[in-house]
């Protein structure tokens, strides 16, 4: 108890006895400094004492699948600051293999007394699967929000990009520029925003030229291996690090980007206009989705009704150096 007392005053900035008379529902402590010192509970992990643990904490679970993608981090910082200006603290929780699970961090969040979550590349994007910790946010009428949840089937507001628009955009482009044989490389078969891609890319056109991969630099240079030794000379791919491992394994097959083959990526994240060459990609609006995933989910939190649909955001084909015309020295 004592060391409790401890860590909580001091990463509140109190004495000891004010964190006390929080912690026993005494009078005498600003409603600002009890909110501050419950907060910290919250966030050392300590329990609430039982009188208070029926008020929800002011916090947001953020849930994301990695961070080794630099687009979760820069979605994690748009919704965190939108967060905290409607006085919430984001917790984020990263799961790792063989590690803490999405279904752990949920229960972890449950049992912390959070005011929502909002989850980004969640398991939700997996086909044919029913995710148990998802009914378990249902039951508790929990606030929350997904994002890119290509799944009607899960009674949640959501926020996607257009994954049709992207493939469209990213086609059109490359055919303007001559090219006739484009390979495509997305996610897993099963992995919903892949799949919408996939439909997009045949529905316009794009054939069969097609590598299920998965979302690394590594599983990017390997699908676009076996679409070179096709003879594709345009790829569109599902992310950036996919990108990437395009443009290295058309680089260790002696070819140029984009001389021989032109690559586009899929997010805009993170220093994409810095690498060799410059990447051409499909940038997604985080910072409109990002806002309008904080007013869905403090809506909610407000008690007003909100639609389970999804709301789609337009994304913005980029063209840099990494695309160029069919046959052209450059």
């Amino acid at each position: 108890m004592t060391r409790r007392l401890a860590e909580v005053a001091k990463k509140v900035g109190v004495s000891e006895a004010t964190v006390s008379r929080v912690l026993n529902g005494k009078a005498g402590v600003s409603e600002a400094t009890r909110e501050a010192v419950l907060t910290a509970l919250d966030v050392l992990g300590y329990e609430r004492p039982t009188q208070l643990r029926g008020e929800r904490a002011r916090l947001v679970g953020l849930v994301l699948p990695e961070l080794q993608n630099p687009i979760f981090p820069a979605f994690a910082e748009v919704v965190g600051g939108a967060l905290a200006q409607q006085g919430f603290t984001p917790v984020l929780c990263t799961r790792t293999v063989g590690g803490v699970s999405e279904a752990d961090y949920v229960d972890l969040l449950l049992q912390q007394q959070v005011s929502g979550v909002v989850f980004a590349g969640g398991l939700y994007t997996q086909t044919g699967v029913v995710h148990e910790h998802y009914l378990r946010l249902i039951d508790r009428r929990l606030p929350t929000v997904m994002v890119n949840a290509a799944a009607d089937h899960w009674e949640f507001p959501r926020v996607s990009c257009d994954d049709t628009i992207a493939v469209e955009q990213s086609l059109g482009h490359l055919r303007a520029l001559g090219h006739e044989r484009v390979g495509l490389i997305v996610g897993p078969p099963d992995h919903m925003p892949s799949i919408r891609k996939l439909d997009a890319f045949r529905t316009s056109g794009g054939g069969n030229l097609v590598e299920h991969t998965m979302h690394s630099l590594e599983g990017g240079h390997a699908a676009a291996l076996k679409l070179l030794r096709q003879n594709v000379t345009g790829i569109i791919c599902g992310s950036d690090p996919l990108a990437l491992g395009a443009i290295r394994a058309a680089r260790r097959e002696g070819l140029g980007v984009p001389q021989d083959v032109s690559v586009i990526g899929y997010d805009d994240s993170a220093l994409m206009n810095c690498v060799d060459p410059p990447l051409t990609t499909v940038r997604q609006p985080i910072e409109a989705m990002g806002r309008a995933v904080v007013e869905l989910l403090v809506s909610q939190i407000d008690g007003a009704a909100v639609a389970t649909g999804e709301l789609l955001f337009e994304p913005e084909l980029v063209v840099r150096s990494s695309t160029g015309r069919m046959g052209a020295i450059l």
